[in-house]
């Protein structure tokens, strides 16, 4: 009696529980998808999950072994033969594919010398040793040396001055000082900034060259353990990278605005204008060592000292040292492999997928990392074709070529293909490295929503949560307000520094940029070992992020091209906006406070000075009074674009989980969501920098990857250019009541 007790008592569990786990599939079958009609939301999502089994990570890590076997920099052998390597895996999956080929300029260096001369010698090593732990660290063939791509080339000679990160803020703190740069060559540490802008701020003051080097403080040991017993930067590694102005623009230097074929028209290398003007050379911190060693002048301020066992002194001298370089200026031929799956409703709507495959050296990290996910997102998708599935528009998967030396890849097929991607792309994905840690996003804030919908399915292999609750979480203990409210987590807004940039902020392509990291250590950045033993141990050891990168993009790739209607959400994107402009209003404020406490304590220096005119004191100068801007015409544009988002996402919401879209009406308002990231644009550009033309998002002129939000009257305040904040401000009114204009027209569409 007891035992068919427990035994009716177990099967009433059990029961229970195939009760709870059925109400929860057919909740999940009733779960709504934005841009999806609710039957459209249940095929979906029965797909995703069919996608899911396919991916494996075996693939990732085979791949990976054989990609970054040798080195993969544009131009090398390498290079050429996964390029076409590539194309057999992606038509083996069912693909249409090509080889896109760009001649464009690409810098190797001849001569690299760098020698202290005063008040002791030293000739610096220049070299990236082998370790027995890192089988790929000791190919010689085929390798290029430590160098920053387009440094000028140059012979140099003179005093050294440390110049902390080398951003304008450290030559304030340096002329605060009386110490002058001009005529001297300067060494700055990595960090604070993208590199390119040290040397250019550094030409800007009067500086005749540039040594950058990886100070252990911000990437070595001051960190962790090195390499190859941990993952931080050792003492003779070296981060290599371009020094091209890219917040001019990106791409091929010779070949602006169009894309770098055969017969383009070009400039000649000297009058290229993001070619850098002064010579640039990268070093490791063991070659640093010497040189901060022989400085003297003034001790630097307790935050521009690193961890090198030094005192550090500012200089000038007395190190004087010699820089010589020159540089073989070649066009060298890119690939871009371009890999296309037809849709077979919309053919002519492209969803584009990205991630480069070129690197410095052998490039596990950055980029293959994320190649090989989408790689395996791309034969996942193809699986799903011999089930008889079809995507509804065309996927585009693309692996760009020359991406380190200044996204030359992707900027010349955007530029030449510029036309065709007003007319047909809905979408850019990008992906480059990837590691283990959390789900990073930024992108078109048009796509906030779905980025959280996708972030909320998909599991983090470390926690068993979702990528969206692990994000949750450390955005709350960093203190990120959108994770103490409900609703969707923020998306980052987007700098530069990878192939999104052409698409997004030069032709107005809503994109998205995704990662996984912040557990990988990173000292591989850029280095010879970026290897598949470091990636292995440190980077993501089972490539079980790389999956999970996989099915993030992956869904995010298949419910664009699967979409009823495109899943954007204008409230997040109105939301932001206003959010930017109440910083700019407050920047605004900020500074104006700043400057008047500025000119009073200058007006008190200029007292002490007059008291006593012995002092050797080098005071400020005052600056000019921050004016008052009228910023009601933006505001009320921003209210304008908050009512038709919200009448738009309303209505369009009902009718969708009604089901009472037609196809016509559908494709009619598809078309008018296309363009809304493009009305953002304008297309006269940022001041001083036209081929910038996304009023919302652009990289700073003297940050370069970082973002500027609202960049025209930003960059005009903080550069205190007021004659630009008011126009600025038109302009960018004028592209909010565009997309205002859209959006009218497309719930005009849906009442009517």
């Amino acid at each position: 009696m007891v035992q068919t007790s427990r035994l009716l008592t177990r099967s009433l569990i059990l029961t229970l529980a195939l009760l709870e786990l059925q109400g929860a599939s057919a909740q999940e079958a009733l779960r709504p998808v934005l841009g999806f009609t609710p039957e459209s939301a249940a095929r979906q999502l029965e797909l995703e999950s069919q996608y899911d089994s396919h991916l494996d990570a075996d693939n990732l890590e085979e791949w990976m072994r054989y990609i970054v076997s040798k080195p993969i920099y544009t131009g090398s052998p390498h290079n050429r033969e996964t390029a076409y390597w590539m194309v057999e895996q992606f038509e083996s999956w069912g693909f249409e594919v090509r080889l896109d080929e760009y001649q464009v300029l690409y810098p190797t260096p001849r001569i690299r010398e760098l020698k202290l001369i005063e008040p002791t010698s030293y000739t610096a090593q220049l070299r990236e040793p082998t370790l027995t732990e890192d089988e790929t660290s000791g190919i010689e063939e085929d390798r290029l040396p430590t160098f920053n791509a387009y440094s000028a080339d140059g012979d140099v000679t003179g005093e050294l001055v440390y110049v902390n990160y080398g951003i304008p803020s450290d030559y304030e703190e340096l002329e605060r000082r009386g110490i002058s740069v001009e005529g001297k060559i300067v060494i700055a540490r990595y960090g604070g900034s993208w590199r390119g802008i040290k040397p250019k701020v550094a030409a800007e003051h009067g500086a005749i060259g540039c040594i950058l080097f990886s100070d252990p403080r911000d990437d070595g040991y001051f960190q962790g353990d090195v390499y190859p017993k941990g993952p931080y930067r050792m003492e003779h590694g070296v981060q290599r990278g371009s020094v091209q102005d890219m917040p001019l623009y990106p791409g091929d230097p010779l070949t602006p605005f169009v894309g770098a074929t055969v017969d383009a028209e070009r400039y000649t290398v000297e009058e290229a204008p993001t070619i850098m003007k002064i010579p640039v050379l990268p070093i490791s911190y063991a070659d640093a060592l010497p040189l901060l060693s022989a400085m003297d002048g003034p001790v630097a301020p307790a935050n521009w000292r690193g961890a090198l066992p030094i005192t550090y002194h500012l200089g000038p001298g007395p190190a004087r040292v010699r820089l010589h370089l020159e540089f073989n200026w070649d066009l060298t031929p890119a690939y871009n492999l371009i890999a296309v799956m037809r849709g077979s409703d919309f053919p002519d709507e492209w969803v584009v997928r990205g991630n480069h495959r070129d690197g410095w050296a052998m490039g596990a990290a950055d980029p293959t990392s994320g190649m090989v996910a989408l790689m395996e997102e791309a034969r996942a998708v193809g699986e799903l074709t011999r089930t008889g599935w079809r995507p509804k528009r065309t996927i585009v998967y693309a692996g760009w070529d020359a991406e380190e030396p200044g996204l030359l890849g992707s900027t010349e097929w955007a530029e030449h293909h510029r036309d065709e991607l007003y007319e047909k792309a809905v979408l850019y994905i990008n992906t480059d490295g990837n590691g283990r840690g959390f789900l990073s996003a930024g992108g078109s804030h048009t796509l906030e929503r779905v980025v959280n919908e996708v972030a909320k399915e998909v599991e983090d292999p470390q926690t068993g949560v979702s990528v969206w609750e692990r994000s949750r979480a450390t955005r709350a203990v960093s203190g990120d307000p959108s994770a103490q409210r409900e609703g969707d987590l923020w998306i980052a807004p987007l700098g530069s520094g990878s192939d999104y940039t052409p698409f997004l902020q030069h032709l107005g392509i809503g994109s998205l940029n995704i990662s996984f990291g912040g557990e990988s250590g990173g000292g591989s950045y850029h280095s010879q070992f970026d290897s598949f033993d470091y990636y292995t141990r440190f980077g993501d050891p089972g490539f079980s992020y790389g999956v999970t990168l996989a099915k993030v993009a992956g869904r995010l790739t298949l419910r664009f091209a699967d979409a009823d209607v495109l899943p954007l959400r204008m409230e997040n994107y109105t939301e932001t906006v206003d959010r930017y402009v109440s910083e700019v209003i407050t920047l605004a404020d900020d500074l104006r406070a700043e400057t008047i406490q500025h000119n009073r304590l200058v007006e008190m220096d200029a007292f002490r000075l007059q008291a006593d005119p012995t002092q050797t004191y080098n005071p400020p100068t005052s600056k000019d009074e921050v004016p008052f801007f009228n910023f009601a015409p933006l505001q009320n544009a921003v209210e304008r674009l908050e009512d038709a988002s919200i009448d738009l996402d309303r209505m369009l919401g009902e009718q969708l989980s009604n089901g009472v879209l037609s196809p016509v009406r559908m494709t009619e308002i598809n078309r008018i969501l296309q363009k809304i990231e493009q009305a953002m644009t304008d297309t006269d550009g940022l001041p001083g920098r036209p081929w910038f033309r996304h009023t919302i998002y652009a990289p700073g002129f003297y940050t370069g990857y970082g973002v500027k939000t609202l960049p025209g009257i930003r960059e005009a305040i903080e550069q205190r250019e007021w004659h630009l904040v008011e126009p600025q401000m038109e302009r960018i009114a004028a592209a909010l009541d565009r997309v205002t204009e859209l959006l009218r027209q497309a719930t005009g569409g849906l009442v009517s």
